[in-house]
């Protein structure tokens, strides 16, 4: 029994890390950074409705620092 204990503990481990480093590498993938900074700017976008057009235009702004924010891209 305990011949076995070792190499399952280094599956496991092994395996554990492989699926956190595939994970990982897709999460940061640019694909899906997109993704979630556009879902993001979308909901962000869709709070303006029945706002003056000053405000709007004030909103869309600050709408698109978040999202310039969120892909990484130096906003000045």
């Amino acid at each position: 029994m305990n011949r076995f204990r070792i190499p399952s503990l280094i599956i496991v481990f092994s395996s554990l890390s492989y699926l956190s480093v595939t994970f990982l590498k897709n999460y940061n993938s640019p694909e899906n950074i997109e993704k979630r900074c556009m879902f993001k700017f979308e909901k962000d976008f869709k709070n303006f409705s029945g706002i003056s057009p000053k405000e709007w235009d004030l909103n869309l702004d600050l709408a698109d620092k978040n999202y310039l924010k969120c892909m990484g891209i130096p906003h000045y």
